[in-house]
């Protein structure tokens, strides 16, 4: 059984692994204050080409969505985010145990525009309701689009006319990155959104995501938050360590591109045989609608998820390619898939 239902099912890069067992005996501060950390909190400014920016190192996207978000608002204060967003579908309703409400928002390909947030905004006039204050986005998105930086830029106009705070879930940062279509650098989100993180959990590390805020009015006491959410770690070296190792040269990238190519050639050969699907997807998530039998004869020799049914007949699944997702696999998985078809 070869697994293509996410893109963390493998443990983690072996140069990571490497650095992990060799920094092993090694006594360093805890809660972030080690030498690891400090450096990789110094290569990733240098790699954004900002020093006046914070950064925190968290173990994943969960913890790290709720720990940002319970912090950035007040208790009367919302997040606006598409009805695809992951904080809506697959958190447990995380940020809404912090007492946020979450708008959704119906956004075609799960992007947010202007436009959408606009029709919110009026719809909560006063302070009968709640205040919506957050802009959440997630590049890539939940189902694989990603945004372009003419719409980030739009984004960020509107959010600061309106007083919003703009946050971006980045669990997928890579892949958005190293997309074919996308216009975007690492550099660029400083001055586009409030504050964002780099997923490192889905791309190549054990765990751990990084935690960069860009607004100075979200920066104060941001570590008190870490504490009472049981996100600062005494073995925050962990992170430090994983983060140093992917960014001292382009291993976040490579990892992340490769994930991209094994996608490209799913979605190539899936083209070619006259198979549809439920989004336009170029990062490393698509998601092709198939006939129900071929889905089940699928599942006896591949582990997906069955994403959304379409009609009686056909449903769409997604397929999530990996940094160590192999390409004979890919390969066999085309051939199977044509056969049942």
């Amino acid at each position: 059984m070869y697994s293509f239902k996410n893109d963390y099912s493998e443990g983690a890069h072996p140069r990571i692994l490497n650095a992990l067992v060799e920094s092993n005996f090694e006594q360093e501060e805890g809660y972030g204050e080690d030498r690891y950390t400090r450096k990789a909190v110094e290569l990733l400014k240098e790699r954004m080409g900002r020093t006046d920016v914070d950064i925190h190192l968290l173990s994943g996207g969960t913890q790290t969505n709720l720990t940002a978000l319970g912090a950035f608002l007040r208790p009367h204060e919302a997040a606006m985010a598409a009805s695809t967003g992951h904080i809506l579908g697959h958190e447990t309703g995380a940020i809404e145990a912090t007492g946020h409400k979450i708008i959704s928002i119906e956004a075609e390909n799960g992007k947010l525009t202007p436009s959408h947030l606009k029709a919110v905004l009026n719809g909560h006039p006063d302070e009968h309701m709640v205040k919506p204050k957050l802009v959440y986005i997630s590049n890539s998105t939940e189902i694989g689009s990603i945004y372009q930086k003419n719409e980030l830029v739009q984004l960020r106009e509107f959010c600061e006319r309106n007083n919003l705070i703009l946050f971006m879930d980045g669990a997928r940062l890579g892949s958005a990155l190293c997309s074919a279509e996308n216009d975007l650098q690492l550099s660029d989100l400083p001055a586009l959104v409030d504050a964002f993180y780099i997923g490192g959990t889905k791309n190549g590390a054990l765990l751990g995501e990084a935690l960069v805020i860009c607004r100075d009015s979200l920066k104060e006491d941001f570590r008190y938050h870490l504490k009472q959410r049981g996100a600062l770690l005494a073995k925050g070296r962990l992170m430090g360590i994983q983060f140093l190792e992917l960014f001292r040269d382009n291993l976040f990238f490579d990892l992340a591109m490769h994930a991209n190519k094994m996608a490209d050639m799913l979605r190539f050969e899936i083209c070619e045989a006259n198979i549809t699907f439920l989004t336009k997807s170029p990062s490393n998530q698509i998601f092709p609608i198939l006939p129900n039998g071929v889905i089940n004869e699928l599942q006896s020799k591949y582990a997906f998820h069955i994403w959304e049914k379409v009609d009686s007949d056909y449903s769409a699944i997604r397929l999530v390619t990996s940094w160590a997702t192999k390409e004979e696999e890919v390969a066999a998985f085309v051939e199977d898939l044509k056969k049942l078809l």
